[in-house]
């Protein structure tokens, strides 16, 4: 028969034990910190990320999630590539661009899957097609990704540049030309430009989107770096699972998603502007090929148009059907 242990050996023994106990859940239930980097300062488009943390989905997700603003898709991929940021959400055609010339990022999940790119003026203007815009004065940004497809836009719909009259300017410069009537029209996002320059004036905008007129590119992408995928897919499936539920929960209910990204940030922009502009976003979500699937999911037929007209149009080194060197659908719920 063994001899039994003195009782304060025990309780060492069970104190000690505890201890273990407790380090090994707090340990378990440690968030992952995330950083999510913008494609730009914020606006309407990103009020989903925003309603996600609001609502815990990433919390529930383990992943203790901080947003912050960007200065341009470029920058985005380069944070992202160097491992500044943990998830990128830029420009899809952008980051193939950094991806060819060995940035080490794919997409992983793309939210505007029709392009927000427009030509954008009043509607007395009465440009609602390519050729509308004959003899028209369209201001842009020299080097921009919409700079870089009107070419593609002209040529398909039989319009020749020289027809048109182009000026340059940065984005405020753009808004203040069409509001001046020193430009008939901009180069921009639906949802960014045409609230903004109809809160200034209470006239309506028109915006004829270049993927209404053959020059359709995904753009809204969750990128990461190629590692993260290796190292910890885990966390990718976590976000993604958490993110698609988000742009769910915004379509749904977009005056809660815009109440929520004011509530982390007032500065944000004014409440009906920001609904108006998430609201010309939800058109977006999905192409006819991605109809009835979830946020996020994307056809290939969708990722290979864009690699055309990326290849076509702004002399990227690419084919239609690297669609999976450049994206995939694996790590969505």
């Amino acid at each position: 028969m063994s001899a039994k242990r003195p009782l304060k050996t025990v309780l060492t023994h069970l104190i000690c034990a505890a201890t273990v106990l407790a380090a090994t859940a707090t340990v378990a239930s440690a968030a992952d910190k995330a950083v999510l980097l913008l494609n730009w300062y914020n606006y309407g488009e990103h009020a989903p990320f925003y309603l996600g943390v609001e609502k815990g989905l990433f919390a529930k997700e383990g992943i203790e999630l901080e947003i912050q603003e960007g200065r341009g898709s470029g920058i985005t991929v380069q944070a992202t590539a160097a491992g500044s940021a943990t998830f990128g959400y830029a420009d899809f055609g952008t980051m193939v661009k950094a991806a060819v010339k060995g940035a080490p990022v794919k997409a992983v999940g793309i939210m505007l899957q029709k392009s927000p790119m427009s030509v954008e003026g009043f509607a007395d203007k009465n440009i609602r097609t390519p050729k509308d815009l004959v003899g028209k004065t369209v201001i842009s940004t020299p080097g921009d990704s919409f700079s870089q497809l009107w070419p593609a836009l002209l040529k398909i719909n039989g319009v020749d540049e020289k027809s048109v009259k182009m000026i340059s300017g940065d984005a405020p410069t753009k808004r203040n030309a069409v509001i001046s009537g020193q430009a008939d029209a901009l180069l921009g996002n639906v949802n960014d430009q045409k609230p903004l320059i109809e809160e200034a004036t209470g006239k309506p905008v028109h915006a004829m989107l270049f993927g209404d007129f053959g020059v359709n590119t995904v753009n809204g992408a969750f990128i990461v770096t190629t590692d993260l995928l290796k190292t910890n897919p885990d966390l990718v499936k976590r976000f993604l699972r958490a993110a698609t539920t988000a742009v769910a929960d915004a379509k749904a209910n977009p005056a809660a998603a815009v109440d929520a990204m004011l509530k982390v940030n007032p500065k944000a922009g004014k409440r009906e502007t920001l609904l108006a502009s998430w609201t010309v976003t939800v058109p977006l979500l999905h192409t006819e090929h991605s109809a009835g699937k979830p946020p996020l999911w994307t056809d290939p037929a969708d990722i290979a148009g864009t690699l055309d007209i990326l290849a076509t149009y702004s002399g990227v080194d690419v084919k239609p059907n690297q669609a999976e060197t450049f994206y995939t659908n694996a790590f969505l719920p």
